[in-house]
């Protein structure tokens, strides 16, 4: 049987973003957002099996085969973390390993829009950073965290499923807790960190309405709030947070959003042509007074259209945010029209000037 952490350190050395062990093949590899088998031998049941155990040892190995799903953390020699998900597939043991980087990331190297690094210096709210798995959620929010905790002295507190990046005290003082080691969930976490004088909380994801509240909750009283959800929009963002409480709790809940959000980042990652790597294209909405009247009086249909209209204070759909990013040449044409929101709009646009009469300038925003 191959070591694990042999298959990880060749997937380290390839720059690969996952490495996925299933049954009867080798070890495949993702790079840049492509599969790559590796020419590790073939996995057998038993090489699955003995993995996992090797890595999480027989306690919590009983715990995996009652529940069938394990979520959990491994560090490699070098420092580098992955994030690690067992589960069952066919009735044997498969195994996903997300590669975390073993330094934290740098906001200015992420090539988001300028006005995410302002976030930082928010008093309190609550930050949220939205995408499909795998659209580089994590490692935004480990940037953000990482500037407040150079930049202030402030206590910051993580809540985290697993622990990704590791964050080492600078001006600031960092506690991170990993649920189901440190705390049993994130709501009982969030509940005791309330407790804990924390400034900055952190919380991995908003994933039940236990949790959701109590992290409203804690930008209510104060608290600079950052937390994801699986959305891939503002606007649906907000729907699915005020969907998430009983109908007769919403009126309350939009009342609540509308006085804590402070700002929405929706990201999906693109592969880029100019080197080797990805790169994030945004959507970024700022709850101004116009938006948080949307909330409260549930017009969130009308959002888009502000979001359309305000580019000047630093808010961009994702379209504009493709553009963007094409027009830097990181993105392949093809792509940021397939991805596009709307693909007959971005193919005008991205068409070379001299096929038109008029000339179409990079700024244009797409509706």
């Amino acid at each position: 049987m191959t070591d694990v952490k042999t298959i990880l350190g060749v997937a380290i050395e390839q720059e690969a973003s996952d490495v996925h062990i299933n049954v009867g093949m080798p070890p495949v590899l993702r790079k840049n957002t492509e599969l790559v088998k590796t020419e590790f031998p073939i996995v057998t049941a038993t090489d699955a099996k003995e993995m996992v155990l090797g890595m999480v040892g027989p306690e919590r190995f009983e715990k995996f085969k009652e529940k069938n799903d394990l979520d959990f953390s491994l560090t490699v020699n070098d420092g580098h973390r992955c994030r690690v998900n067992a589960h069952y597939q066919r009735d044997t043991v498969a195994i996903s390993f997300r590669i975390i980087p073993n330094q934290i990331p740098i906001v200015d190297d992420l090539h988001l829009p300028p006005i995410v690094k302002e976030l930082i210096d928010l008093p309190r709210g609550l930050v949220l950073v939205t995408g499909h798995t795998g659209s580089g959620k994590s490692t935004t929010l480990a940037a953000m965290v990482g500037a407040i905790n150079i930049k202030y002295k402030k206590r910051i507190i993580t809540l985290e499923d697993p622990i990704e990046y590791l964050i080492e005290n600078e001006l600031g003082m960092v506690e991170q807790r990993e649920i189901g080691s440190d705390c049993p969930d994130f709501a009982s976490g969030l509940k005791h960190a309330l407790r804990q004088d924390p400034d900055i909380i952190m919380v991995g994801e908003m994933r039940d309405l236990e949790t959701t509240s109590s992290t409203i909750t804690a930008a209510e009283t104060g608290h600079l709030v950052f937390s994801t959800l699986h959305t891939i929009n503002a606007p649906q963002t907000i729907e699915r947070i005020i969907d998430i409480y009983p109908a007769n709790q919403q009126n309350q809940i939009r009342t609540m959003l509308a006085n804590t959000l402070q700002a929405v980042i929706s990201q999906t990652l693109f592969r880029r042509i100019d080197k080797p790597g990805m790169v994030p294209c945004v959507e970024l909405l700022l709850c101004t007074s116009a938006v948080r009247n949307c909330i409260r009086e549930n017009r969130i249909y009308e959002i888009p259209n502000i979001i359309e209209t305000s580019r000047r204070v630093g808010m961009q759909n994702m379209d504009s945010g493709i553009a963007d990013m094409y027009f830097k040449g990181y993105l392949d044409r093809e792509e940021a029209i397939i991805k596009s929101t709307n693909p007959a709009k971005m193919d005008k646009l991205l068409t070379p000037v001299d096929q038109f009469e008029n000339v179409r300038p990079p700024q244009v925003i797409i509706s």
